[in-house]
């Protein structure tokens, strides 16, 4: 039986870290879209429908909280892997309610971000191993 390969797009609004996360991604995902702001994000998310959406939070047009609000009251199936730079409970909470299946600050996205993603798919939620935001 051949192994379903997750289709993925990424949403950020800064080069650098759009280019480090497809990198990193590549050889493990289908990267279906590359969107630098939210309005793209959620406007190619809506037209691919793919299995993950790794979103910024802190994005133009429409930040990552509400492309995600979006797509979950638009009853999406996309699961929702927030990357971000924000070690905030409040941030997170923020992300949990509006359907985050993952959380990862991005100075560990080479550590978290893959296994982050596989664990959305499978429903669980991830738990990282960097306990201080949930304190």
């Amino acid at each position: 039986m051949q192994k379903h390969i997750p289709r993925v797009l990424l949403a950020d609004d800064f080069p650098p870290i759009l280019e480090e996360i497809e990198k990193l991604l590549r050889d493990d995902v289908e990267i279906v879209g590359l969107a630098r702001d939210g309005g793209q994000a959620l406007q190619l998310a809506l037209t691919l429908d793919p299995d993950v959406l790794v979103l910024d939070i802190s994005m133009p047009v429409l930040c990552g909280l509400e492309v995600a609000s979006y797509l979950k009251k638009a009853k999406r199936k996309t699961k929702i892997v927030f990357v971000t730079v924000h070690d905030d409970h409040d941030y997170l909470e923020r992300a949990i309610s509006v359907g985050a299946s993952a959380y990862v600050l991005k100075c560990r996205i080479g550590l978290d971000l893959l296994p982050a993603i596989y664990a959305a798919l499978e429903g669980r939620a991830f738990e990282p191993p960097w306990p201080a935001i949930y304190a």
